[in-house]
């Protein structure tokens, strides 16, 4: 089970989760490509190890174990691995289309 960043990252992008995940999983870094662009951040599903270190970091209680995410965020699931398998671009047009589905 990985952990998943969800919907209250938008437009934050408070990178204390990024800070102090051991293993780098979590995506765009500050001074990464994209970094000033992304609309959020996002967690490599395969490369997290489920230390549970970005959930107690994150300011704003986005960050949550894939089992804990709630139904209005299920999308995230998909949005994070998209992100780190199709690319920037679909995981940003994922994140928009998201907040369009909420008119």
């Amino acid at each position: 089970m990985a952990y998943v960043i969800t919907e209250p990252c938008i437009g934050t992008k408070d990178t204390s989760c990024a800070d102090v995940c051991p293993v780098d999983c979590i995506h765009p870094a500050p001074g990464e490509e994209n970094a000033d662009t992304a609309t959020m951040l996002y967690i490599d599903p395969s490369e997290c190890i489920d230390c549970d270190a970005c959930v107690e970091a994150c300011p704003v209680d986005a960050t949550m174990a894939e089992d804990d995410v709630p139904a209005q965020w299920e999308a995230f699931k998909e949005i994070n691995r998209a992100y780190f398998e199709q690319g920037h671009e679909a995981g940003e047009k994922m994140v928009q289309e998201f907040l369009s589905s909420r008119g």
